[in-house]
């Protein structure tokens, strides 16, 4: 089984061909977890890079266990410390890290766009691991199967994004991947916080989270990026939290059996409160521990079977 491409640069490049591919490969890596020995031979002699501009923990860690799971070589690469603070392109990068031997490079960068750039210069396999406002494809890969292991089906489910989705590359993931799927998206929070023409992306748009959280199946809580809150987007934290906080109350209002993710991290008494957070209904933990499977699946699906590599 294979996704038939180089590079995973956006689940807006993807169909829902592969998307079930993806979903369909995750589950026996995932029962690696239960053996005693973590690993397989799939990804002996290859050599897997990260590359990340902007920091992270959960992405950057996770893909370093999947590409070790696969037997894998691992290189991160520090940019703090490398060639790149003495002015060295992007290009000239990936084609250092590919000189090196470089099967796979994992990209995280502050401009949209950069995953692309590198993927058309490199024979490399390129994966995208978020890239501006644009896409965060692994995330949104791992709460669709997230989603599908808990409901065993995608199509028909009603799916709530909730909180700043204007800046939230994961927000952008989950509505590709979701709507491609068969799912009924919406999306609430401050108008200020809702892109323009979002609806055209086949989503409905609510204002009000008490209304919105009615009818879900899902509620996936994006985190609200304080960094931005400079930019007055909304008139308080404190406001925000009044209006948009998922809570104990707002979550009565909701399906009995509802199911609530947060991608992480999480800005507790915010976006979320704590009781809700470490309740029966969150799947915040599993969703940490399938990012590890779907990244082993995506790692083993882009596996480099190429004297020439093709092209997306």
């Amino acid at each position: 089984m294979s996704l038939n491409r180089k590079d995973l640069l956006g689940i807006e490049h993807l169909d829902e061909k592969d998307l079930q591919i993806v979903l369909d490969s995750v589950k026996p890596f995932k029962s690696l977890f239960t053996r005693s020995v973590k690993k397989a031979p799939t990804l002996i002699g290859k050599t897997v890079v990260t590359l990340f501009y902007e920091p992270s923990t959960r992405t950057r860690t996770s893909f370093e266990i999947a590409a070790k799971r696969l037997s894998a070589d691992i290189v991160n690469v520090a940019i703090n410390t490398s060639s790149v603070v003495k002015g060295e392109n992007l290009i000239d990068t990936g084609k250092t890290l590919e000189a090196m031997k470089a099967d796979y490079i994992i990209i995280r960068h502050y401009l949209a766009g950069a995953p692309d750039i590198l993927a058309r210069n490199l024979n490399a396999s390129v994966i995208n691991a978020g890239d501006g406002f644009h896409e965060h494809p692994t995330q949104g890969l791992l709460d669709l199967y997230t989603i599908y292991e808990k409901k065993k089906k995608i199509k028909g489910l009603k799916i709530l994004l909730v909180g700043d989705i204007l800046h939230s590359r994961v927000a952008k993931s989950n509505i590709w991947a979701l709507t491609k799927m068969g799912a009924e998206v919406s999306v609430a929070g401050p108008p200020t916080l809702i892109p323009a023409g979002i609806e055209n992306l086949g989503v409905k748009v609510y204002y009000e989270l008490d209304e919105a959280v009615k009818e879900a199946d899902i509620i996936n809580i994006l985190r609200i990026q304080l960094e931005r809150q400079q930019e007055n987007l909304f008139p308080s934290v404190r406001e925000y939290v009044e209006l948009y906080q998922l809570t104990k109350e707002r979550l009565a209002m909701a399906k009995s059996g509802v199911l609530i993710m947060h991608p992480g991290p999480m800005n507790r008494g915010i976006e979320i409160s704590s009781d809700v957070a470490d309740s029966s209904n969150a799947l915040i933990n599993e969703q940490v521990t399938n990012g590890i499977a779907v990244r082993m699946a995506i790692l083993y699906l882009l596996r480099p079977k190429r004297k020439n590599a093709g092209s997306n």
